[in-house]
């Protein structure tokens, strides 16, 4: 009798789209709630006109001492160019690779890195992604180091590290098989 492997296996794709909906539905409950809550204290006149009060960023951008701090807009466009959209096919840790690069090609006298990294991420992201960065709660991230962390946690998933360790880990070449034949993406018809 062959033993089972120990070690952690991935939750079927149906499994972990349903707990990522039920996730953000829950989210998204409770922001219409604290909404519900805030707008039962407006007056009449108040439902009117459209309010932009009480849109809070999920990023709180650190303090800069200098006067001069500016993001021009061809910065922002610079980082614009290779935004990550959260697509199954793309890659975190690529996108924090090119997007630090950039970052690391700006210098503004009396301003740290960290201090400019919070304030361009956004401008790196697109659809998904962007959405994912939205919907989070308000001031949730206070340091480039923790907004970092939780993106690649939201999108280089444990569940995804698991299968690509049981990739490798499982890697066997047949007697005859070449290795490109072994390594070549798999396409399946039906």
């Amino acid at each position: 009798m062959q033993e089972e492997s120990k070690g952690l296996r991935p939750y079927p794709p149906e499994i972990e789209a349903a707990a990522r909906r039920r996730s953000g539905e829950a989210r998204r409950r409770k922001k219409a709630e604290a909404v519900m809550a805030w707008q039962d204290q407006r007056v009449l006149r108040d439902y009117a006109l459209p309010q932009a009060s009480g849109i809070t960023s999920s990023i709180v951008n650190p303090t800069v001492e200098a006067n001069n701090v500016e993001l021009s807009p061809a910065l922002i466009t610079f980082v614009e160019r290779d935004q990550f959209g959260g697509h199954p096919l793309d890659s975190p840790n690529v996108h924090l690779h090119k997007f630090l690069a950039k970052c690391d090609t700006i210098k503004l006298n009396g301003v740290i890195t960290d201090t400019i990294r919070p304030r361009l991420f956004p401008f790196s992201l697109r659809d998904r992604a962007s959405d994912w960065l939205q919907n989070e709660e308000p001031n949730s991230f206070t340091t480039w180091e923790v907004l970092s962390k939780a993106f690649l946690s939201k999108y280089f998933s444990p569940g995804k590290t698991a299968k690509l360790r049981a990739d490798i880990t499982s890697f066997a070449q047949q007697d005859g098989e070449s290795l490109y034949e072994v390594t070549a993406p798999k396409t399946y018809s039906s």
